[in-house]
């Protein structure tokens, strides 16, 4: 506790790091409480009382609602949240693999992240502008009586506003990782994950202290679970195959530079969370094709049971095969490791490296799909041991998977932060590892 202690008392003696911390907290807080404004014409009460009555509990809507902290259900500004910007971005990093156009610009360096940022944004504009009126179509005019006013012009201001508050988000993301500590988007998701929380735990407390719940002996159980799956999931999260790289060594003036052995940190779950959520898009497309035929949706609508979550792991599965081989390019990293002297030891330089880097990537990404996959099915797992459908959420899947690479990559910020003034780190030994611990480390050969 004391070193606790110490350490905050180290971080808050760093003026440029406390006043980026205040300035996250201060922009996290206007998210959620913009979080909270309705869209005008909206009836609450009626709003409210629909949504208890509604039963979607799972599937893609209930991933946009964990992102969106709840903001999406209750049609608020911030309802879209901030998924059009990552469904813009996840177009123009596939675009950026496939048009020579976008690869040119992948290569020119600042100037050419200034130009993806922008086509980024207005791509989100154009994503949002197409997304507000089936939002408004699927989760406020079916619900009678929600709307109070004429509804041609209330869909038309509301498109405007959702749009506006989509990109209000994004700007506050960009101001959070320009001015504050983390990454601004990836922060406020797990903050609108995070916000169930409390009540989720709330609510299994409460359903276990009930005669037939098991009493507090069954709630500790589960929050040890917890905390090992968590475990689990920094390992995952952390995982890296480090491939030896040997540099030649090259006489420059009178001074001997290279010579040195390095380490290509290869990834287990390179592809991070992405996986998971191509996969419940998928998912949902069979369940609502059957829903506007009048159908059950058949085993696609059965969340918890046995073939939705075989077919929805091997689907993840296959995604992190499919998305690992668009992150890591293998011949790119062959070459430029031949540009720049290096080679792996044992190993001839150029297609060889390739086709060894790549023979690496496909047994790394086994066991990393997974353990992937099983993480995603584990709510539905949990869900028949008796565990709250809200706390189950919080056993595996997107949520904790966001919040461990959130909070792991927020600390190793933080960290760097002490590091770099001379203090001691947050660990007694080791260091912080984050998702983008990319760097080689160096060991004199």
């Amino acid at each position: 506790m004391k070193r606790f202690i110490e350490t905050l008392q180290n971080i808050w003696k760093i003026e440029e790091l406390k006043q980026r911390i205040l300035t996250t907290l201060g922009l996290i807080l206007i998210y959620r409480l913009g979080s909270y404004v309705v869209l005008p014409g909206i009836n609450t009460e009626v709003l409210a009382l629909a949504n208890e009555n509604s039963s979607n509990d799972g599937g893609i809507i209930a991933l946009i609602n964990a992102f969106a902290g709840g903001a999406f259900s209750r049609a608020s500004i911030f309802g879209l949240g901030i998924m059009p910007y990552i469904t813009a971005s996840i177009i123009i990093q596939l675009l950026g693999m496939a048009v020579p156009y976008f690869q040119k610009m992948q290569k020119e360096g600042e100037s050419g992240r200034k130009k993806i940022n922008q086509y980024t944004r207005f791509l989100t504009v154009a994503v949002t502008a197409v997304q507000a009126p089936g939002y408004l179509a699927t989760q406020v005019y079916t619900k009678p009586g929600v709307v109070g006013i004429d509804t041609t012009w209330f869909g038309i201001q509301s498109t405007i506003i959702l749009v506006a508050g989509t990109m209000f988000i994004m700007w506050l993301g960009e101001r959070i990782t320009d001015k504050g500590i983390g990454n601004g988007i990836s922060l406020l998701i797990m903050v609108g994950i995070i916000s169930r929380l409390p009540f989720a735990i709330t609510s299994e407390f409460g359903s276990r202290l009930q005669s037939a719940g098991g009493g507090l002996i069954m709630f500790l159980l589960e929050i040890v679970f917890l905390l090992f799956v968590i475990i689990s999931c920094i390992l995952l999260v952390q995982g890296t195959r480090r491939v030896p790289v040997q540099y030649a060594k090259k006489i420059v003036g009178n001074k001997q530079v290279g010579g040195v052995r390095q380490y290509l940190p290869l990834k287990v779950n390179a592809a991070g969370v992405m996986p998971i959520i191509f996969a419940q898009a998928i998912m949902f497309i069979p369940a609502a094709i059957s829903g506007f035929s009048g159908g059950t949706g058949g085993v696609f609508a059965d969340r918890y049971g046995f073939w939705y979550n075989f077919i929805f792991s091997s689907l993840i599965i296959a995604f992190t095969y499919f998305y690992t081989a668009i992150m890591i390019n293998p011949n790119q990293l062959a070459d430029d490791m031949k540009r720049n002297g290096g080679f792996i030891p044992g190993v001839k330089p150029g297609r060889s490296t390739a086709e060894f880097i790549d023979q690496v990537m496909s047994r790394i990404t086994l066991p990393g799909s997974v353990f992937l996959a099983f993480v995603a099915i584990l709510p539905s797992i949990s869900i028949k041991f008796g565990i709250n459908s809200s706390f189950s959420d919080f056993f595996g899947g997107t949520s904790l998977l966001i919040l461990v690479g959130v909070v792991l990559d927020t600390l190793q910020q933080i960290e760097t932060y002490l590091l770099n003034r001379r203090y001691d780190g947050l660990m007694e030994n080791g260091r912080i590892k984050g998702r983008t611990s990319n760097q080689m480390s160096i060991q004199q050969a």
